[in-house]
C-alpha cells in the first residue's frame, strides 16, 4: 500500500522511458559497456560530473560523444595536451581596440556536455583549471564571474597513470567527480560482435542515425523528480557510516570526505528512479558506493604492495558492517 502512495506521489514513467531509449540508442553503436552507459545517464540526472578510465581502444570517448549526440544540447570537446594552457580551456581577456576594452572570448569549457578527452595528459597548472567550473559551475577572469549555462556535465576520460606521458590527477580534483568508471576489456564474445556490427556498417554511418532522446528543459524537470525521491533515515546513517569508516580504516592513508556522501545519496536516488522506483533501497546504496568512492580514497603504501585495489578495500567496508533492512 505504502508504495501506491509513493508511486502516485511521483511520476517516473518519463524518466523511464527516456532512460530506455537512450540506452537503445547508444546500443546501436556501442556493444556492451553496459555498467558505463548507466552510471553516465544516473550522473546526468544526478547533476554530477564522470571520470572513465581505461586503456586507449575501449570506446570510452565514443560513449560521451554518443550521450551527447543523444540530448539536444551544446556539446564540446576538448583535448588534453602537455602543452594546454589553462587560458585555452577557459578562455581569455582580448583588447578589442574599436571599443577601447578587454572582452571576455569564451573557451571550449563554455557548453553543457564537455568531453575532456585524455585529462591526465596535462600538467597539474591546466588540470587546475577545472577547479572552480566543475565545483561552482563557472569561470573567474579578471575579477568577473562567467556562470556556466544549464544544465552543465564534464565527461573526462583518463588513461591508466601507469602510462607513459601522464599526470596524476591530485585528490581535490578526484574529488568533484561523482563517478569513476573502470572500464574494462571487451569478452571475446563482445570483440567478435564489435568487428561484425563495423564490417557491416562503419562507426560513422550508426552514429549519425541516432535520434534526440531529451532537452536541456526535460533534463531540469528529470532531476527535480530524482530529488523527490525518498530516502528513509536509516539508509542516510548507513551512507554516513560506510563513509566514516574509511577515515579510520587500517588499509586506508586517506579517507573520503563529506562530498562522498552527498555524492552516494543522490546518486542511489538517480539509479532508483532509473528502476522506476521513487524511493532508495540498500541495494541502490550497494550499487553506487564503489564507484563514488574508489577515487576519493588513498590505500596505504603496504595495502598497495599487497596488490589490492580501492574496490577491494570498499567492499571489506561493506562486509563489516550490517545492511538496513
Amino acid at each position: 500500500m505504502e508504495e501506491n502512495v509513493f508511486n502516485s506521489r511521483t511520476d517516473l514513467s518519463q524518466l523511464h522511458e527516456a532512460v530506455a531509449q537512450m540506452r537503445s540508442e547508444i546500443g546501436k553503436v556501442i556493444v556492451g559497456q553496459q555498467e558505463m552507459v548507466k552510471l553516465i545517464m544516473a550522473a546526468l540526472l544526478a547533476d554530477g560530473h564522470v571520470l572513465i578510465e581505461g586503456v586507449p581502444g575501449v570506446a570510452k570517448t565514443l560513449t560521451a560523444r554518443l550521450v551527447a549526440k543523444c540530448i539536444d544540447l551544446h556539446f564540446s570537446r576538448i583535448q588534453f595536451t602537455p602543452d594546454l594552457m589553462p587560458s585555452d580551456v577557459l578562455g581569455t581577456s582580448i583588447f578589442n581596440p574599436k571599443e577601447g576594452a578587454f572582452q571576455f572570448k569564451r573557451g571550449p569549457v563554455f557548453g553543457n556536455i564537455i568531453l575532456v578527452d585524455e585529462i591526465n595528459r596535462a600538467p597539474a597548472k591546466t588540470q587546475a583549471a577545472l577547479f572552480e567550473v566543475m565545483e561552482e559551475k563557472q569561470v573567474t577572469i579578471d575579477g568577473h564571474s562567467h556562470p556556466m549555462e544549464k544544465p552543465f556535465m564534464v565527461l573526462a576520460t583518463q588513461n591508466p597513470v601507469e602510462q607513459e606521458g601522464t599526470y596524476r590527477l591530485p585528490e581535490a580534483q578526484l574529488d568533484r567527480f561523482l563517478f569513476k568508471i573502470s572500464v574494462p576489456y571487451p569478452t571475446e564474445e563482445e570483440e567478435v560482435a564489435i568487428m561484425t556490427r563495423f564490417q557491416e556498417t562503419p562507426g560513422e554511418e550508426i552514429a549519425s542515425l541516432l535520434g534526440v532522446v531529451l532537452t536541456a528543459t526535460q533534463i531540469g524537470e528529470l532531476r527535480r523528480k530524482v530529488r523527490q525521491v525518498l530516502i528513509e533515515e536509516k539508509l542516510i546513517q548507513f551512507i554516513a557510516r560506510l563513509v566514516t569508516a574509511t577515515r579510520s580504516h587500517k588499509s586506508i592513508y586517506l579517507g573520503a570526505s563529506p562530498r562522498a556522501s552527498l555524492a552516494i545519496m543522490q546518486s542511489s536516488k538517480a539509479i532508483a528512479a532509473m528502476q522506476g522506483r521513487d524511493f532508495v533501497t540498500p541495494e541502490d546504496i550497494l550499487e553506487m558506493i564503489i564507484p563514488v568512492l574508489r577515487h576519493r580514497i588513498i590505500l596505504t603504501p603496504e595495502k598497495e604492495m599487497e596488490g589490492a585495489s580501492e574496490d577491494d578495500v570498499i567492499k571489506e567496508i561493506i562486509h563489516a558492517h550490517d545492511i538496513p533492512r
